[in-house]
C-alpha cells in the first residue's frame, strides 16, 4: 500500500504534463466556400484572460502569433490546370474582421483537389478571440501563366509581376514589374503587350488600350518616348497601367485580369490588377523603362506613386 501510495503524486505530474501536451480541438467548419476553395476546419487555442490595460509598452503588449490554423482544401472543377490566389478572412465572435491572410495553391489540375493549411498569423494580445474564418476572394490563372513564386526564376528568365498598385480622386495606378532573372541580357522595346480577360479567362471587348496615360491624366506629367531597354542579368524596368474609374452614363466595366507579354514572342504571365474601369472604357499603358530611371523622374508605380504623381 505504501509503495501504491508513493506513486500518486507521479501519476498525477503525469497526467497534468499530458493534459498539458493536448494540441489544440479542431472545430469543423460548414462552409460553402467560393470558387472551388472551402474551409474545412479551424483550430483554435483555449481561450485566455484578456490581459490588463497597460500604457507602457513592453514585450507583452507586442503582437503575439494568434495560434488559428484554418485547413482548407481546393477542388478545381475545370478543364485546365489551375493556379489559385485566395484571400481567407479569420473573424471575431461578432463577425468583425481581424485579420486577412493569403495563400497560393498552385498547379491544381482538373478534378483534383488540394488541401492545405493558413495561419491567421499575430494578433495584439487585447484584440478579440478569434472564432471563425471564411474565403473572401478566390482568383484563378492558368497554372503555366501564373507569376513566378517568389524567390524562383522562371525558365525564360524573365520574372514578370503586377504590384498592389495606388488609388486617388478616382485614379487609379498598377506597375508591372519586368526582371532579368536569368544569365543572358534582356530588351524590350516600347509597351508591353496586353490581353483583357474576365473571370473566365475569357477576352474582354470594348476596352481602348491607349499607349501612353496623358488622355487619362496629366498628374505624371508628358508621356515618356518608348525606347529600348537593355537589361542585363539582375535588373529591372517597370511599366504602368492607369485608369480611371469614374462612373456616368452606361454600363461599369470590370477586367479581372491581365495576360501580359513583355514583348512579341514572350511568354505571357497573367495578373489580377481587377480594373474597375467605371464607364470610361480606357485603359493607358506606359512603356517599359529601367526601374531606376523611372524612380529618379518619381514615375515608380505602385503604393505612393499617385502621390509624388500629384
Amino acid at each position: 500500500m505504501r509503495r501504491s501510495a508513493s506513486l500518486l503524486p507521479a501519476l498525477a505530474a503525469s497526467a497534468l504534463l499530458l493534459t498539458a501536451c493536448e494540441p489544440p480541438p479542431h472545430t469543423q467548419v460548414d462552409d460553402p466556400g467560393k470558387d472551388g476553395v472551402r474551409i474545412t476546419s479551424l483550430t483554435l487555442p483555449s481561450a485566455s484572460p484578456s490581459p490588463t490595460r497597460t500604457t507602457s509598452v513592453s514585450a507583452d503588449s507586442l503582437p503575439v502569433d494568434s495560434g488559428v490554423i484554418a485547413a482548407y482544401e481546393v477542388t478545381n472543377k475545370g478543364t485546365k490546370t489551375l493556379t489559385y490566389s485566395v484571400v481567407f478572412t479569420f473573424m471575431s465572435g461578432d463577425g468583425g474582421a481581424m485579420t486577412n491572410q493569403t495563400a497560393t495553391v498552385r498547379d491544381v489540375g482538373p478534378g483534383k483537389t488540394v488541401r492545405g493549411t493558413v495561419r491567421a498569423g499575430e494578433l495584439p494580445p487585447a484584440a478579440p478571440r478569434v472564432t471563425g474564418a471564411k474565403v473572401l476572394e478566390v482568383t484563378k490563372v492558368p497554372a503555366g501563366e501564373a507569376p513566378a513564386a517568389p524567390g524562383t526564376c522562371p525558365a525564360s528568365g524573365i520574372r514578370v509581376s503586377a504590384d498592389k498598385g495606388d488609388a486617388a480622386m478616382g485614379l487609379r495606378v498598377v506597375g508591372l514589374h519586368l526582371d532579368n532573372c536569368g544569365t543572358r541580357d534582356y530588351t524590350v522595346d516600347g509597351y508591353p503587350l496586353l490581353e483583357l480577360l474576365d473571370d473566365d479567362l475569357n477576352p474582354v471587348h470594348g476596352i481602348q488600350i491607349l499607349d501612353g496615360s496623358g488622355d487619362i491624366t496629366t498628374g505624371a506629367g508628358p508621356d515618356v518616348q518608348p525606347r529600348p531597354v537593355l537589361l542585363k542579368p539582375g535588373e529591372s524596368a517597370t511599366a504602368g497601367l492607369v485608369w480611371r474609374n469614374t462612373t456616368e452614363a452606361g454600363t461599369a466595366m470590370n477586367v479581372p485580369h491581365v495576360r501580359v507579354r513583355a514583348k512579341a514572342g514572350a511568354d505571357p504571365v497573367t495578373v489580377t490588377p481587377h480594373l474597375d474601369l467605371g464607364t470610361t472604357g480606357q485603359l493607358g499603358v506606359r512603356p517599359w523603362e529601367r526601374a531606376e530611371r523611372a524612380e529618379r523622374q518619381g514615375l515608380s508605380f505602385g503604393s505612393g506613386w499617385i502621390r509624388s504623381a500629384w
